[in-house]
């Protein structure tokens, strides 16, 4: 995978459909019901197919693009701060389930 290219996951992949609010105009929704009632489909329908367009031109998007690698190289450096954060508090540490002579003994 080039730096660029980001993974492609299915929509059907992306687990249950879960509803969502969105508030617009008046004018706006009036806009979506004739052309969801001239499609044969809901609104919710018309929504749903402009939204799953809408994040698919956003993929190609080399602005997008950009930003996404940008937030990616952050995790991973955050990942590694917390990793060799961990390999230092329990470097040495005594194995797994072995608990440590407590003092009072």
């Amino acid at each position: 995978m080039s730096g660029n290219e980001l993974l492609e996951v299915p929509a059907t992949a992306l687990g249950p459909i879960r509803p969502l609010s969105v508030r617009i105009t008046d004018g706006l929704r009036a806009q979506l019901e004739v052309i969801a009632q001239l499609n044969d489909r809901s609104v919710t329908e018309e929504i749903r197919l402009a939204l799953e367009a809408w994040v698919e031109t956003s993929k190609s998007d080399p602005m997008v693009l950009q930003r996404a690698e940008t937030v990616r190289a952050e995790i991973e450096r955050e990942a590694k701060t917390k990793q060799s954060a961990i390999e230092a508090i329990f470097r040495g540490a005594p194995p797994k389930g072995v608990r440590a002579k407590q003092a009072s003994a």
